[in-house]
């Protein structure tokens, strides 16, 4: 039986905004948050908080959350997760990465990554959504994906892929279907452990996307569709929207 470990990775120093997941949502703490609504998913076996900082930790602690704590220098939250599973006890087929700086995630999102992580001949698993807007199309911000019949992530870019030759761009929707991506990714635990051995690739060097990286390398991005959309506290401006969001919502 496949046994999946959710795994948020949380550190404290943040470039554009040091300590924001313990930063306060409305009487609780973002971090927190995000590990409630991780721990409504069905198809998790266990949630760990991997960190490198004691008052994250504490945190984690008094909501009665489990951590590990995970060395200062990794260079991504996939190196952070993989020293996490090695630290977890028990033995976990997948991992899914989720980021502690999404804190109305939902359940149902991470219940889709699991179900496309385990499909046939998935390496790693992720989730996309379709673009609606113009704007989202062009912004270098957002990360577009084409994908082959099945699903399967064909490139990931920062431009809008793929060019409609000869239609102008304002009018790109009303011909095709593109899709943008929702960063949260699973992995076959195998797959974890070998990615982060890999240097990084040319592509990934170019767009400065991971999973370029992982696609260079022959692993296969399985996708999945969510009409979910992802919002992400990376700014103290972001955290004031985050702050009227749950109010609203009352949660």
């Amino acid at each position: 039986m496949n046994q999946i470990l959710g795994i948020i990775p949380a550190r404290y120093a943040s470039t554009r905004f040091p300590g924001k997941v313990l930063a306060d949502i409305a009487g609780k703490t973002m971090l927190r948050r995000v590990y409630e609504q991780v721990s409504g998913c069905s198809s998790l076996a266990k949630v760990v908080v991997a960190t490198d900082h004691e008052l994250v930790a504490e945190e984690v602690q008094r909501f009665g959350g489990e951590v590990v704590f995970t060395h200062e220098d990794h260079p991504s939250g996939t190196d952070r997760c993989f020293e996490a599973l090695q630290k977890t006890a028990g033995h976990f087929s997948h991992v899914i990465n989720i980021q502690g700086d999404e804190p109305f995630i939902k359940p149902s999102q991470i219940d889709l990554v699991a179900e496309a992580l385990q499909r046939e001949g998935a390496d790693i698993a992720t989730l996309i959504i379709k673009v609606d807007t113009t704007e989202q199309l062009t912004d270098p911000g957002e990360a577009k994906v084409v994908l082959k019949a099945n699903g399967e992530a064909i490139y990931f870019s920062r431009q809008a892929i793929p060019h409609l030759r000869g239609i102008p761009l304002e009018n790109w929707l009303q011909h095709h279907t593109f899709y943008r991506h929702v960063g949260i990714y699973g992995y076959r635990s195998e797959v974890l452990e070998a990615i982060t051995r890999l240097a990084p690739s040319p592509l990934e060097e170019c767009e400065k996307l991971e999973q370029l990286r992982w696609l260079e390398h022959g692993y296969r991005i399985q996708t999945a569709l969510t009409n979910e959309d992802s919002f992400c506290v990376e700014t103290p401006e972001d955290l004031v929207r985050a702050v009227e969001m749950a109010e609203l919502s009352g949660i």
